[in-house]
């Protein structure tokens, strides 16, 4: 039993690491700047799969990444992704998902608890994102709010409301798979 619960949760793992590269792909054109729906799917995988294996699919989706096939924003793909001005959203990406997880504690019905800990995780990819940026640019701390993060504060909102219906539909389903 516990090996095909491991199988399924590597599956389901396996799938969030899939749409977070969709996601990527998946852009709303709402204002000057795109929404991409890639850190939707890194919430989802905190809220589905828990911080641990939430991790693991996030890893899974960087080292994808990383190795150069087209799985980050504007299908780009490659180690200069990481190490480039974005880097630092990507890398938050990993204590994202884990405190996302962490927090929701694969809550089954509190979407207060699932949009805290979205919001909790959208403050630490900020903090990764927006210091690595200025970091590698040298721009002032202002400017650099203005353009890595003002802009999708909206966007973010929408995803983390999103994310957190989407995640009251999907537990029992993905719990019922995990008790068979």
């Amino acid at each position: 039993m516990k090996n095909s619960n491991q199988l399924r949760m590597i599956v389901f793992a396996s799938l969030l690491a899939a749409l977070m590269a969709a996601g990527a792909y998946l852009a709303i054109p709402i204002g000057p700047v795109p929404i991409v729906l890639q850190n939707m799917f890194v919430f989802l995988a905190g809220l589905l799969l828990g911080s641990r294996w939430g991790l693991a699919s996030v890893g899974v989706y960087l080292l994808t990444g990383a190795c150069g096939l087209p799985v980050f924003a504007g299908g780009l793909g490659g180690i200069g992704r990481i190490v480039g001005p974005t880097g630092g959203y990507l890398i938050g990406y990993l204590p994202a998902v884990f405190i996302v997880g962490y927090i929701s504690g694969k809550s089954t019905t509190r979407i207060g608890r699932d949009v805290l800990a979205m919001i909790c995780g959208t403050i630490v990819l900020y903090a990764c994102g927006v210091t690595w940026l200025k970091t590698l640019t040298g721009m002032t701390w202002s400017k650099t709010l203005i353009v890595g993060m003002y802009p999708f504060l909206v966007g973010d909102a929408l995803k983390i409301a999103a994310a957190a219906v989407i995640a009251r539909a999907l537990r029992p389903i993905i719990g019922k798979g995990l008790r068979q």
